[in-house]
Protein backbone atom coordinates (compact mmCIF):
# COMPACT_ATOMS: atom_id res chain seq x y z
CA UNK A 1 0.00 0.00 0.00
CA UNK A 2 2.30 2.64 0.94
CA UNK A 3 4.54 1.51 -2.67
CA UNK A 4 1.47 2.33 -4.55
CA UNK A 5 1.28 5.29 -2.50
CA UNK A 6 4.26 6.71 -3.49
CA UNK A 7 4.08 5.59 -7.02
CA UNK A 8 0.82 7.55 -7.42
CA UNK A 9 2.07 10.51 -5.39
CA UNK A 10 5.35 10.57 -7.58
CA UNK A 11 2.67 10.05 -10.70
CA UNK A 12 0.78 13.19 -9.78
CA UNK A 13 3.56 15.64 -9.71
CA UNK A 14 4.93 14.19 -13.15
CA UNK A 15 1.78 15.37 -14.70
CA UNK A 16 1.84 18.65 -12.86
CA UNK A 17 5.20 19.45 -13.50
CA UNK A 18 4.52 19.08 -17.37
CA UNK A 19 1.78 20.17 -17.40
CA UNK A 20 2.83 23.36 -15.57
CA UNK A 21 2.32 26.09 -18.87
CA UNK A 22 5.33 28.15 -17.33
CA UNK A 23 8.00 25.15 -17.22
CA UNK A 24 6.79 24.40 -21.32
CA UNK A 25 7.04 28.07 -21.61
CA UNK A 26 10.86 27.78 -19.91
CA UNK A 27 11.15 24.57 -22.17
CA UNK A 28 10.22 26.79 -25.20
CA UNK A 29 12.69 29.68 -24.49
CA UNK A 30 15.19 27.38 -23.41
CA UNK A 31 15.73 29.29 -20.08
CA UNK A 32 17.75 27.73 -16.68
CA UNK A 33 14.41 28.17 -14.66
CA UNK A 34 10.69 28.37 -14.58
CA UNK A 35 11.90 31.78 -11.38
CA UNK A 36 12.77 33.69 -14.38
CA UNK A 37 8.89 34.29 -15.28
CA UNK A 38 8.95 35.11 -11.39
CA UNK A 39 11.51 37.90 -11.32
CA UNK A 40 10.03 39.14 -14.66
CA UNK A 41 6.45 39.31 -12.95
CA UNK A 42 8.20 41.62 -9.82
CA UNK A 43 9.94 43.97 -12.64
CA UNK A 44 7.09 44.58 -14.67
CA UNK A 45 4.94 45.46 -11.81
CA UNK A 46 7.75 47.53 -9.72
CA UNK A 47 10.38 48.69 -12.80
CA UNK A 48 13.20 47.59 -10.89
CA UNK A 49 15.97 46.81 -13.07
CA UNK A 50 17.71 49.76 -15.59
CA UNK A 51 20.67 49.72 -18.49
CA UNK A 52 24.19 49.68 -16.35
CA UNK A 53 23.11 48.75 -12.57
CA UNK A 54 25.22 46.49 -10.77
CA UNK A 55 23.03 43.78 -8.83
CA UNK A 56 24.07 40.31 -5.93
CA UNK A 57 22.46 37.62 -7.00
CA UNK A 58 21.73 35.70 -3.85
CA UNK A 59 21.06 32.23 -3.84
CA UNK A 60 21.43 31.88 -7.31
CA UNK A 61 21.69 28.43 -8.66
CA UNK A 62 20.03 27.50 -11.55
CA UNK A 63 20.28 30.89 -12.92
CA UNK A 64 17.42 32.15 -13.56
CA UNK A 65 17.36 35.62 -11.90
CA UNK A 66 20.56 36.39 -13.08
CA UNK A 67 19.51 35.33 -16.67
CA UNK A 68 16.60 37.82 -16.48
CA UNK A 69 18.17 40.57 -14.54
CA UNK A 70 21.28 40.19 -17.46
CA UNK A 71 18.98 41.22 -20.02
CA UNK A 72 17.58 44.28 -18.20
CA UNK A 73 20.87 45.82 -17.10
CA UNK A 74 22.96 44.85 -20.43
CA UNK A 75 26.41 44.36 -21.20
CA UNK A 76 27.46 47.98 -18.73
CA UNK A 77 25.93 46.17 -16.18
CA UNK A 78 27.34 43.90 -13.74
CA UNK A 79 26.01 40.46 -11.86
CA UNK A 80 27.65 38.69 -9.03
CA UNK A 81 25.76 35.82 -7.99
CA UNK A 82 26.32 33.45 -4.99
CA UNK A 83 25.20 29.85 -4.43
CA UNK A 84 26.31 27.15 -2.18
CA UNK A 85 25.41 24.64 -4.99
CA UNK A 86 27.14 25.07 -8.36
CA UNK A 87 25.88 26.74 -11.46
CA UNK A 88 26.74 26.40 -15.37
CA UNK A 89 28.57 29.32 -16.24
CA UNK A 90 26.42 32.61 -17.41
CA UNK A 91 28.09 34.66 -19.88
CA UNK A 92 28.68 38.28 -18.19
CA UNK A 93 27.94 37.05 -14.82
CA UNK A 94 30.46 36.52 -12.17
CA UNK A 95 29.46 33.37 -9.78
CA UNK A 96 30.80 32.90 -6.58
CA UNK A 97 30.46 29.24 -5.80
CA UNK A 98 30.26 30.23 -1.70
CA UNK A 99 28.04 29.15 1.29
CA UNK A 100 26.75 32.90 2.06
CA UNK A 101 25.34 32.22 5.37
CA UNK A 102 29.29 31.51 6.80
CA UNK A 103 30.73 34.63 8.66
CA UNK A 104 34.01 34.23 7.23
CA UNK A 105 32.50 34.46 3.88
CA UNK A 106 30.26 37.72 4.49
CA UNK A 107 33.03 39.02 5.91
CA UNK A 108 34.84 38.46 2.00
CA UNK A 109 32.21 40.05 0.61
CA UNK A 110 31.94 43.30 2.79
CA UNK A 111 35.80 43.56 2.08
CA UNK A 112 35.41 43.05 -1.45
CA UNK A 113 32.29 45.07 -2.71
CA UNK A 114 32.39 48.16 -1.93
CA UNK A 115 30.16 49.67 0.48
CA UNK A 116 26.70 51.62 -0.77
CA UNK A 117 27.42 50.83 -4.08
CA UNK A 118 24.95 48.37 -5.55
CA UNK A 119 21.48 49.19 -7.05
CA UNK A 120 20.03 45.67 -6.46
CA UNK A 121 20.05 42.78 -4.05
CA UNK A 122 17.70 40.02 -4.91
CA UNK A 123 17.76 36.57 -2.95
CA UNK A 124 15.68 33.56 -3.81
CA UNK A 125 17.33 31.47 -1.24
CA UNK A 126 15.25 29.04 0.48
CA UNK A 127 16.52 26.53 3.04
CA UNK A 128 16.06 22.09 2.76
CA UNK A 129 11.92 21.49 3.45
CA UNK A 130 10.94 19.96 5.98
CA UNK A 131 7.02 20.26 5.35
CA UNK A 132 7.17 21.46 9.13
CA UNK A 133 5.97 25.43 8.61
CA UNK A 134 7.49 26.69 11.73
CA UNK A 135 10.89 24.91 11.28
CA UNK A 136 10.99 25.78 6.79
CA UNK A 137 9.84 29.05 8.33
CA UNK A 138 12.44 30.03 11.19
CA UNK A 139 15.17 28.74 8.98
CA UNK A 140 14.14 30.84 5.99
CA UNK A 141 14.28 34.12 8.42
CA UNK A 142 17.91 32.89 8.76
CA UNK A 143 18.74 32.65 5.36
CA UNK A 144 16.93 36.26 5.09
CA UNK A 145 18.77 37.82 8.04
CA UNK A 146 21.99 37.58 5.75
CA UNK A 147 19.97 38.58 2.42
CA UNK A 148 19.13 41.59 4.61
CA UNK A 149 23.00 42.13 6.40
CA UNK A 150 24.85 42.16 3.03
CA UNK A 151 21.96 44.83 1.45
CA UNK A 152 22.15 47.05 4.67
CA UNK A 153 26.31 46.42 3.70
CA UNK A 154 26.41 46.98 -0.18
CA UNK A 155 23.30 48.82 -1.24
CA UNK A 156 22.72 52.32 -2.35
CA UNK A 157 20.43 54.56 -0.60
CA UNK A 158 17.89 54.23 -2.73
CA UNK A 159 18.56 50.83 -3.61
CA UNK A 160 16.27 47.76 -3.77
CA UNK A 161 16.11 44.49 -2.10
CA UNK A 162 13.92 41.56 -3.71
CA UNK A 163 13.74 39.01 -1.27
CA UNK A 164 11.78 35.31 -0.55
CA UNK A 165 9.44 34.82 2.24
CA UNK A 166 7.41 31.87 3.40
CA UNK A 167 3.87 33.05 4.53
CA UNK A 168 2.65 31.36 7.80
CA UNK A 169 4.45 31.13 11.44
CA UNK A 170 6.98 34.65 12.32
CA UNK A 171 5.73 36.43 9.02
CA UNK A 172 4.03 39.42 10.22
CA UNK A 173 7.19 39.91 12.90
CA UNK A 174 9.40 39.73 10.04
CA UNK A 175 7.38 41.81 7.62
CA UNK A 176 8.21 44.67 10.30
CA UNK A 177 11.70 43.98 10.39
CA UNK A 178 11.87 44.97 6.86
CA UNK A 179 9.85 47.97 7.36
CA UNK A 180 12.22 49.46 10.31
CA UNK A 181 14.79 49.47 7.90
CA UNK A 182 13.41 50.66 4.23
CA UNK A 183 10.53 53.17 3.59
CA UNK A 184 8.60 51.40 1.01
CA UNK A 185 8.15 47.49 0.92
CA UNK A 186 5.50 45.60 -0.64
CA UNK A 187 4.69 41.98 -0.55
CA UNK A 188 4.33 40.07 -4.13
CA UNK A 189 2.76 37.25 -5.22
CA UNK A 190 3.86 36.32 -9.28
CA UNK A 191 1.21 34.32 -10.79
CA UNK A 192 4.11 31.60 -11.71
CA UNK A 193 4.77 31.31 -8.28
CA UNK A 194 2.79 27.67 -7.88
CA UNK A 195 -0.80 28.29 -5.96
CA UNK A 196 0.00 25.67 -3.19
CA UNK A 197 3.17 27.79 -2.46
CA UNK A 198 3.58 29.77 1.19
CA UNK A 199 6.19 31.56 -0.98
CA UNK A 200 5.73 35.10 -1.86
CA UNK A 201 8.20 38.46 -2.37
CA UNK A 202 9.27 40.86 -0.51
CA UNK A 203 10.45 44.60 -2.55
CA UNK A 204 11.77 46.94 -0.30
CA UNK A 205 13.42 50.55 -1.64
CA UNK A 206 15.23 53.12 -0.08
CA UNK A 207 16.42 52.89 3.24
CA UNK A 208 15.62 55.01 6.36
CA UNK A 209 18.77 55.69 7.78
Amino acid sequence: MIVKKKLKNSNNWLRKHFTDPYIRARNKKNLRSRAWFKLKEINESEKIFNVGMKVIDLGSNPGGWSEYALQKIGNSGIIFAYDILPMRPLKNVTFFHEDVTDICMQKKIFFNLKKNSWNVVMSDMSPNISGISIIDNANMFKLNDVALKISIHVLLKNGCLIMKLFQGYGFNMYMKKICDVFKFVKIYKPCSSRFNSREVFVIARRFKK
